[in-house]
């Protein structure tokens, strides 16, 4: 399964976080599993947990700017890929401001 990912999640560090496929190249680089979506069953409660993060990033984006927002959100979502709970992940995230800013 890992030869899915341009890196092994498990040795990934955060310089490497370049290596990861830049639009378009990531366009073309998905359109390969278009015909056949990994993790089908899990796509529903994926969009189900994510949605209220998804409207609080856009509302916050409107205060704030699209690159904070994204970036809180995204801590947000890694946290409880952890399997910190939604609202605690929330409340890490926020704790973590000074001003609006990390």
């Amino acid at each position: 399964m890992s030869h899915l990912y341009p890196y092994h999640m498990s040795s990934y560090q955060q310089q490497h976080a370049s290596q990861f496929p830049q639009f378009p190249q990531s366009e073309l680089w998905a359109e390969q599993f278009t015909k056949k979506p990994l993790y089908p069953h899990l796509k529903q409660q994926v969009l189900y947990i994510i949605d209220p993060f998804v409207k609080y990033g856009l509302k916050e984006a409107k205060a704030t700017s699209y690159p904070h927002a994204l970036q809180e959100v995204a801590a947000m979502t890694y946290l409880i890929g952890k399997g910190m709970d939604p609202h605690t992940a929330y409340l890490t995230v926020e704790s973590w401001e000074m001003n609006e800013m990390f």
